[in-house]
């Protein structure tokens, strides 16, 4: 079944605790997976950052927010029980608790989810009150929208680059990802290698012991077979066995199976997309506008010594 929302597992999560007892966080969390009979595969989805496990992220917001208006305490070393407030909230027999619910028991309880960011939908669905994004989910995918955003504009601005400035731009992406020697070395080989399957030269490691070639083009449209037997042929004359083909488009899945059938060649294709995320991830090209941090309680600065 679909992994619930941090808003479903509220009532749950207060039944669970409504025996009066002390429970662990991770037995609230075994019983809400009992409960809704999640599989060991659905367990194991991440969050899109991959910090944390997605249902176990849930179900710690519907822990928070059911502190905050009350119902639940918890005391030493994640220990939950439920608070007389709890107790009575329960003895209601409620058919669903959510933001909106918990807003009448006490204003603040759901303040940054509902008063603050009343008009993001992200976050609030206007006409059920109820969404599947924990705020952390949110952050996440707000977060790999402004990724894919960049990513598009990079390639696009790199479209529009002189065929040099490419070829130089792919030395120093593998320059930063710590293939090469010095910088100087590395821009000496760009376009100088008088073969027109190879648009630059660059150590595989700081001695030099092994060269990889590049091919680096702007290609429109998606790269096929062809080129990537013309690539192992300048590989041959040129007595090598390593390369990579760098493109702003895609490779067709033709091209994909050349490159890997490749017993004597060792290639590697990077696309757009892929060269886009590499730069990202090296800071090549771009540079950080806000840096966030997210931040936890520490349970082990509280246990008792």
């Amino acid at each position: 079944m679909p992994i619930p929302d941090f808003q479903t597992l509220m009532l749950p999560v207060l039944r669970h605790v409504g025996d009066g007892s002390s429970h662990s966080f991770a037995s609230v969390v075994d019983a809400m997976r009992k409960e809704f009979l999640l599989t060991d595969e659905e367990m194991a989805i991440q969050l899109p950052s991959g910090r944390a496990p997605l249902f176990y992220n849930r179900v710690a917001w519907a822990k928070t927010y059911l502190k905050r208006a009350g119902l639940i305490d918890q005391i030493k070393r994640g220990e939950l029980h439920i608070s007389p407030s709890g107790q009575a909230e329960l003895a209601k027999h409620p058919i669903k608790i959510d933001l909106r619910y918990l807003q009448t028991i006490s204003p603040i309880a759901s303040v940054p989810a509902v008063e603050e960011t009343a008009n993001d939908a992200t976050l609030m669905n206007s006409s059920s009150g109820a969404n599947e994004a924990t705020p952390e989910e949110t952050l996440d995918r707000a977060f790999g929208e402004i990724e894919s955003a960049l990513k598009n504009e990079l390639i696009e601005i790199i479209k529009k680059c002189p065929p040099l400035f490419f070829e130089k731009l792919v030395i120093q992406l593998l320059l930063r990802m710590g293939y090469g020697g010095s910088r100087q070395e590395a821009a000496r080989a760009v376009g100088k290698t008088g073969d027109g399957g190879i648009d630059g030269i660059i150590n595989e490691d700081r001695l030099g012991l092994d060269a990889i070639y590049i091919q680096a083009k702007r290609w429109e449209g998606s790269v096929g077979s062809g080129v990537i037997r013309d690539f192992k042929g300048a590989l041959d004359r040129k007595r090598a066995q390593k390369g990579v083909i760098i493109t702003t488009s895609s490779f067709t899945p033709s091209a994909v199976q050349e490159a890997e059938d490749s017993r004597s060649y060792k290639i590697v294709l990077i696309d757009g997309d892929r060269l886009a995320k590499l730069m990202v991830e090296h800071n090549l090209g771009v540079s950080t506008a806000e840096t966030y941090q997210i931040k936890r309680i520490d349970l082990e600065f509280f246990a008792d010594d």
